[in-house]
């Protein structure tokens, strides 16, 4: 089974903000593969379904960001589930500017919370990554405090610029999902 887990923060708040950008890709996935609404599911909530003859899994934890990788354990506990075969973690990236994401198969946390704490429960930075860009295109925009920045809500021309990727990021997504993380970042891992 294939996971896509979103990163985000639960809560209405919270919502609209940079930092959930992972948990509307989600939303646009469960949407787009005609999948049951989310449920509760231990530490998080999660919709599974057929993705072509792969059973897919998405995941939005309920941990908060800094607590992410804890949604991981009950698949680190399944035979023949492998992190860096299997499991797709969404995320923002401040590096990486608003309306573009990168796709790779391994890397560093890069001082995001939520990958740190994937990779502290996977005990490995082998696991595919779609990085949302969430750096302002504008320069007059500063990012000043980052974690006033990333839990601020994304202003509607930004948040246009992310939306108009998600049916590249959808494509890339399903191309990880039937022919693995190579393939899917040689076509379209930017």
């Amino acid at each position: 089974m294939k996971v896509i887990v979103g990163l985000g923060n639960p809560g209405r708040e919270y919502e609209a903000t940079r930092h959930n950008v992972g948990w509307w890709l989600v939303d646009v996935l469960a949407q787009r593969w005609h999948f049951e609404p989310f449920r509760k599911d231990g530490d998080a909530v999660s919709t599974t379904g057929l993705v072509g003859a792969k059973k897919v899994k998405l995941v939005k934890p309920q941990t908060y960001m800094n607590k992410s990788g804890e949604v991981l354990r009950p698949y680190l506990k399944r035979e023949g589930w492998s992190a860096a075969q299997d499991l797709l973690v969404i995320v923002d990236e401040v590096a990486v500017p608003v309306g573009e994401f990168r796709l790779r198969a391994a890397g560093s946390p890069g001082g995001h919370n939520g990958l740190k704490s994937v990779e502290a429960h996977l005990k490995s930075a082998s696991y595919p990554r779609l990085r949302i860009g969430i750096k302002p295109v504008d320069e007059r925009r500063q990012i000043g405090d980052l974690a006033d920045f990333v839990l601020h809500p994304m202003p509607r021309d930004e948040r246009e610029l992310v939306e108009e990727q998600f049916e590249r990021m959808c494509k890339a997504i399903e191309l990880w999902i039937s022919h693995g993380t190579e393939k899917a970042v040689s076509t379209m891992g930017r």
